[in-house]
């Protein structure tokens, strides 16, 4: 005999809409307690729940609530992002600038991009959302919605930084970010992207922070990324101000130092999250791969920078990603013994393979 909770996913393909509001309604608690129950009969009620995110804004606001939820499962994943006409109506949503679901809708594009097959929207084309944007390309409106943030009274977009991060794992998604876009009068994405280190929400820089990371592993970007020239991405002080505070410096240890660090309020405030510290200290573990990179890095002092965070900042993760940099930015170079710092001492190169991503730190709940 069928249970009470099977006879209610049943009701999520009933023609009553009162039925429909009060099913999802109860299933929202079991999407986390008893996820395994929307996988019956093949993912039928999964079928029925793609539908449902084009009903009446409550209904559909409980329908996404349980997608998000269970789409950490790899089945229901799948089956979700391959799945192109569904996808379609997600980006329909979050590119409406009255939709009042934009962000769940973001929630569960973020929870998408753990699919490889989520690389679609970097040349899926479809129609223009003016005035959101010109460009025919998703991954570009979505791009316009994340930075055009006021959009929609109703969503952040937040999220979206999320679905940034996991595309910048692939070697198409840094290629994205890192190309000037013809379309954009030459701009190159990463740039409108790196501004919001130091945003209010920490949703948004732990994404924003992620995405840098991830573009850090190709070591041809390194150049641009750590130049200053007008004509370059101009990274550093996007991912070292977030590691400072209102500490002073000695005049030795802030020659050389970028404009953007020196002379900072006396409010400054570093970031409060220690992953997100972690995550800049990773970037910047990557970006000394190679000897010109490293020579930059110890130029714009970020070394007594590094040394301030290890003595404000109590965490053990925060103070190993600090050791981990100095090592490298502190020891000799071969064949040029005691130009790198005093103090330093020998060791092998470290390598952006040590680093290890994790698949599912930014996977997104709903409770």
């Amino acid at each position: 005999m069928p249970s009470e909770l099977e006879d209610l996913v049943e009701f999520l393909h009933h023609g009553n809409t009162q039925v429909r509001q009060i099913a999802v309604q109860e299933l929202v608690p079991y999407s986390t307690a008893q996820p395994a129950i929307f996988k019956r009969h093949q993912l039928e009620p999964v079928k029925d729940l793609k539908l449902l995110i084009r009903d009446y804004a409550p209904i559909a606001e409980n329908v996404l609530t349980i997608l998000v939820n269970i789409s950490e499962d790899a089945e229901v994943l799948e089956k979700l992002v391959s799945d192109d006409e569904f996808l379609e109506s997600l980006l329909r949503r979050v590119t409406d600038a009255k939709d009042p679901n934009a962000d769940l809708h973001c929630m569960l594009l973020a929870n998408l991009s753990k699919s490889s097959s989520i690389t679609k929207l970097l040349t899926l084309k479809r129609e223009v959302p003016k005035p959101l944007s010109t460009s025919p390309l998703a991954i570009d409106q979505l791009l316009d919605c994340f930075v055009k943030d006021s959009y929609n009274k109703d969503a952040t977009f937040d999220y979206l930084s999320y679905l940034l991060a996991d595309l910048a794992k692939h070697e198409e998604g840094r290629q994205y970010l890192l190309a000037p876009r013809k379309e954009d009068q030459s701009i190159v994405p990463l740039t409108k992207i790196i501004v919001f280190t130091e945003h209010g929400s920490a949703i948004r820089r732990r994404g924003v922070a992620n995405t840098i990371k991830n573009v850090c592993f190709s070591i041809p970007a390194h150049p641009a990324l750590l130049s200053d020239s007008p004509d370059a991405i101009g990274l550093l002080p996007y991912i070292i101000l977030p590691l400072m505070g209102s500490e002073e410096y000695s005049d030795e240890d802030t020659e050389g130092m970028l404009d953007e660090c020196q002379l900072l309020p006396p409010d400054k405030a570093r970031d409060n999250q220690p992953d997100i510290l972690i995550t800049h200290l990773e970037s910047l573990l990557l970006l000394t791969t190679e000897k010109e990179s490293r020579e930059r890095l110890r130029g714009v002092k970020v070394y007594p920078i590094v040394r301030e965070l290890h003595l404000h900042v109590e965490d053990e993760g925060v103070r190993e990603g600090c050791d981990r940099l100095v090592q490298v930015l502190m020891r000799d170079e071969e064949g040029e013994g005691g130009k790198a710092g005093e103090g330093g001492e020998g060791g092998q190169m470290v390598r952006v393979e040590e680093i290890e991503e994790d698949e599912d730190e930014m996977i997104v709940d709903v409770v």
